[in-house]
């Protein structure tokens, strides 16, 4: 049995149950089974989460991992690498229980035979359309096919000559028998084999037909002893199409399929057809871009492992379709990165300033806290000099009421140097100002005796002399509304012409020039940020935002 003190589910519960009763030696085999046929996204790291963590908190549990790799057309290998690389970083381990459903395709191919033998599959000549207007409708029954009474002969005759190729793609297929009034349209004599004239990415061109979708699961799962088969709650309408296979053939066992609610995260789209065809319509760079809600793209963007299994575990399991907010996956991201993450300081909008009062040819180091919520992490020395940059927005020459930043004739703390005082600005010929000059109290650096003294603002920087240039992006969310696909017109008018921003002279603190691809930092005062594992080079890291400070979002909501 399980922990009784880890937090549980109705799945959960329907495992307990089993277990208690007996049911499978007692035994708790799950399985996560995708189609190689796209990149994972933050979906399936719900579907990962659940099925690797059910079986991890029962003795003995196991968890396969198992590509479901019955199209051929849509197929790749480089999908399989993706998904086993995406596995692995969310923190889960197969431990060797690795499979295919192509491993058995001789297998369900005899199964198929089985069936035809036993009167529950037949040979349709009907083309595609005309089986779906054979179909009918879920409140009209269907029509039987006219080649539903073939003989059992004629049958496996025509089924191994498509096997062996001898008839086009369409012009046969292999339907269970089942029933054409049944309410349930899965029912009505459903194709379970098609001929496919298509190089598989393992088995190359040894077979002309290939299992569909529902046969090949539900028999992978019986072949490898799954106990309970997890599923996302489309396939409720499909589980009796599940058990009515599973109970006309000789199988090992029997699992219990189990569906609940997937899930829908707001201001992206998690249909793998549109997140191709942003790739192919080159909306986005790739299934990497880290604006795609793909385990790829957050990877690249710098969200941790941590961070999407938190984000899994607080939206739970349940059985009811719903909208996620995808403010709760950031807020995931800035709890586990507040605790890892070292700060730095870096100016993104950079404004020069100088400190008319403080030697010209002086440097020297101040000591900065690397992580407050981490005393461990210590500290670390920054350069100081005269001339310096700070945030554009950390200055206005006519600030509005509650402005505690800089303007003139107001006095700012620069973080863990000194108190400087605004007294005049440099402006172009446009009337922008370029310059900000200050004056410095040199009994006011943090640390020193004179620190005590309190100003209501407080400001990053970066030295001038120090700093080193590079490219920061900042990144948010694809879309401008919630559900862009519950709209009319094209979901893709809804695309946020503000997903991308690239600043390509950000002025950052020294120690960042060496920051290795994947190194994860706070920009002090900004945000979260990752060195970008694509487009970084020795010593010119590339930064994305992973996420800002605070919720931006939501402030702007408020203002509305």
């Amino acid at each position: 049995m399980r922990n009784t003190d880890l937090p549980s589910d109705f799945i959960r519960e329907i495992v307990d149950e089993d277990v208690k009763a007996g049911k499978n030696e007692g035994k708790v085999v799950t399985r996560f089974p995708p189609e190689p046929n796209g990149y994972l996204h933050i979906g399936h790291a719900k579907s990962i989460c659940l099925n690797f963590g059910v079986a991890s908190e029962y003795q003995g549990g196991i968890c396969h991992l198992r590509f479901d790799d019955t199209n051929p057309c849509a197929e790749e290998e480089r999908y399989v690498e993706s998904i086993r690389e995406d596995v692995k970083w969310l923190g889960f381990d197969w431990q060797g229980n690795l499979f295919f459903a192509s491993d058995y395709f001789d297998k369900l191919y005899e199964f198929a035979v089985e069936l035809i033998k036993k009167g529950k599959a037949f040979v349709c000549d009907l083309s595609s359309d005309q089986i779906r207007e054979y179909r009918g409708s879920p409140p009209a029954p269907g029509r039987e096919s006219p080649y539903r009474d073939r003989s059992i002969e004629e049958n496996l005759a025509l089924f191994e000559r498509m096997r062996r190729g001898e008839f086009d793609e369409g012009e046969r297929v292999l339907r269970a028998k089942i029933d054409m009034a049944s309410s349930n349209i899965h029912m009505r004599d459903p194709v379970i084999y098609r001929i496919l004239k298509v190089s598989h990415h393992r088995t190359a061109d040894k077979w002309k037909v290939y299992p569909m979708y529902d046969f090949a699961h539900c028999l992978s799962d019986a072949v490898e002893g799954i106990t309970h088969s997890i599923c996302t709650l489309e396939f409720e309408v499909h589980r009796p199409l599940y058990e009515w296979i599973l109970a006309q053939l000789d199988v090992p066992c029997h699992p219990r399929q189990i569906e609940f609610a997937r899930l829908n995260l707001s201001y992206t789209v998690m249909s793998k057809r549109k997140l191709l065809e942003l790739v192919n319509g080159g909306v986005v760079a790739g299934w990497d871009d880290p604006r795609m809600p793909t385990l790829a793209g957050m990877r690249r963007r710098g969200f941790t492992p941590a961070s999407i299994r938190n984000f899994c575990s607080r939206i739970g399991v349940t059985k009811y379709d719903g909208m996620t907010d995808v403010a709760l996956l950031e807020h995931s991201a800035r709890e586990d990165l507040n605790k890892s993450a070292e700060r730095r300081m870096a100016v993104l909008n950079p404004l020069r300033l100088v400190i008319t009062n403080y030697p010209e040819d002086a440097t020297e180091e101040v000591e900065a806290v690397n992580n407050p919520e981490a005393p461990e992490a210590g500290t670390r020395r920054v350069p100081f000099s005269r001339v310096l940059y700070i945030e554009q927005d950390d200055f206005m020459e006519e600030p509005p009421k509650k402005f505690h930043r800089l303007y003139p004739g107001n006095e700012v703390r620069l973080k863990y140097a000194y108190i400087v005082k605004c007294t005049d600005v440099v402006k172009d010929e446009s009337g922008r100002v370029i310059e900000v000059r200050c004056t410095y109290d040199p009994e006011t650096r943090s640390g020193g005796a004179g620190a005590a003294r309190k100003v209501k603002g407080t400001i990053h920087w970066v030295s001038a002399a120090h700093a080193f240039d590079t490219q920061v992006r900042l990144y948010d969310r694809l879309f401008t509304v919630e559900d862009p696909t519950d709209t009319e017109g094209d979901w893709k008018e809804f695309l946020n012409p503000e997903s991308l921003e690239v600043l390509e002279t950000c002025k950052l603190e020294p120690a960042l020039s060496g920051a290795a691809a994947g190194e994860r930092v706070q920009f002090e005062r900004v945000g979260y940020f990752c060195v970008d594992a694509v487009d970084s080079s020795p010593g010119r890291p590339v930064f994305n935002r992973i996420v800002s400070l605070k919720d931006r979002w939501a402030k702007l909501a408020g203002k509305r």
